[in-house]
């Protein structure tokens, strides 16, 4: 069994489908090492087990909408994709989405998966409860209301506290969206007007290969109040409006992307990148992506060119996204406003593995805190220093997985090394 972009090969074959709750706690009482696996979409081993894996793809469903506290309960293994289309029609939205709506929301919510915005936090901001099975079995639930800090820790527990079997989201009322996309945006309109250009929309993402000190597109989705066409202007800090829908990688067929061109539709069709369709973004690639504060974006995006005839032969594109801070402990955005450097590059897995540190020691001066799904080679030593609330979130583990059976190699690498 692989992943979804097939560049890892899971370590075990014995995989169980369990079809609830209870099934999920026998099972877990009877294995030595455990891991939950949600929709394969990680590109590095954080779901990876060389025992026993449990797979969340039956517990898909939408259990419970409160019209009163303006929330809904869910399966963990629903993807965002399933969701989306229920909460519209019941006139309801999420703050935010990923590029990829194919994606689980107890896996997105596990490792802090974000969208964009310069006020939307990433997807597991949302959470206002979640249920879980620990090591011994039992069903845990805490919630924002009653549990305050601690839940908190729990919310981003990359798979390390237990199997999560449901989740409650805060919900806002449905709108509609656009999006239009500018080609060609000077690199250099970035420094003085960084900020003003990412809040130039709802979400906004900035797309490029490094080369000529240009951003080869710029996606800006709005909220509108009519289902009507919302035409770009003309120009954008040099920008131009595209003349027809595009991929963020241009090569590639616009097909499997959400609609463009400033048409207006409902907000799940038009926050993500990707339809749900169609197998999201390039299929065969690799991903990393980086975390620096806010106020280090241009000065970062400039080391990043300074490299860039290093890295652009080997990529398929770069993503520069907005997301603002939490309080959860294991997230990457912790009580830091956030730029994300996200990078597709092909699937040239030697030369990767070494252009991912060399971006790692540009990125060096800025703090950088890796996606947990994505690929990375931080030091054990540097990224828990990065992680203010590393002790605590242990003494979690320790008391819903005192023996460490949701620990893999993953965990035990980069955490407790």
């Amino acid at each position: 069994m692989k992943n979804w972009a097939g560049n890892l090969e899971y370590g075990t074959q014995n995989v169980h489908y369990p079809q609830n709750p209870e099934e999920i706690r026998e099972i877990v009482k009877a294995a030595k090492k455990i891991r939950p696996l949600g929709s394969r979409h990680s590109f590095n081993t954080i779901a990876d087990s060389r025992e026993s894996l449990l797979s969340l793809r039956e517990l898909n469903k939408v259990i419970s909408l409160n019209k009163e506290k303006h929330t809904v309960t869910v399966e963990a293994g629903i993807t965002y994709g399933e969701l989306a289309p229920y909460l519209y029609e019941n006139g309801y939205a999420l703050h935010n989405l990923a590029s990829l709506p194919h994606i689980t929301v107890g896996g997105s919510c596990a490792t802090a998966t974000h969208g964009s915005g310069v006020n939307s936090r990433n997807l597991s901001a949302a959470v206002s409860a979640l249920e879980w099975v620990d090591a011994s079995g039992n069903i845990v639930t805490l919630s924002r209301e009653k549990d305050g800090d601690k839940f908190n820790g729990a919310v981003v527990g990359l798979g390390a506290l237990g199997v999560v079997t449901k989740l409650t989201l805060d919900l806002l009322p449905s709108f509609e969206m656009s999006q239009v996309v500018y080609r060609n945006l000077p690199m250099t309109a970035l420094e003085k007007n960084f900020h003003i250009i990412m809040s130039s929309g709802y979400s906004v993402s900035l797309f490029t290969d490094w080369k000529n000190k240009n951003i080869n597109e710029v996606w800006v989705k709005s909220a509108v109040s009519a289902t009507r066409t919302q035409p770009a202007p003309p120009d954008f800090f040099g920008g131009t409006p595209a003349a027809a829908n595009l991929h963020p990688v241009e090569t590639q067929s616009a097909e499997t992307v959400t609609d463009q061109m400033g048409v207006a539709g409902p907000w799940y069709e038009r926050m993500p990148h990707f339809k749900m369709g169609f197998k999201p973004s390039t299929g065969e690639e690799l991903q990393s992506e980086f975390f620096v504060p806010i106020e280090s974006a241009f000065d970062a995006l400039m080391e990043m060119e300074r490299i860039h005839e290093k890295i652009s032969p080997h990529l398929f594109i770069s993503e520069i996204r907005t997301i603002k801070s939490d309080d959860l402990w294991m997230s990457p955005c912790y009580r830091r406003d956030s730029v994300a450097i996200h990078t597709t590059w092909k699937q040239e897995q030697h030369v990767i593995d070494h252009l991912i540190p060399l971006v790692e020691e540009q990125l060096k001066p800025f703090k950088p805190r890796p996606h947990w799904a994505k690929l990375f080679s931080i030091p054990p030593s540097e990224l828990q220093q990065s992680i203010e609330r590393l002790p605590d979130f242990k003494a979690l583990c320790n008391e819903y997985d005192p023996e460490g059976k949701f620990r893999n190699e993953f965990l035990e690498y980069n955490l407790y090394t």
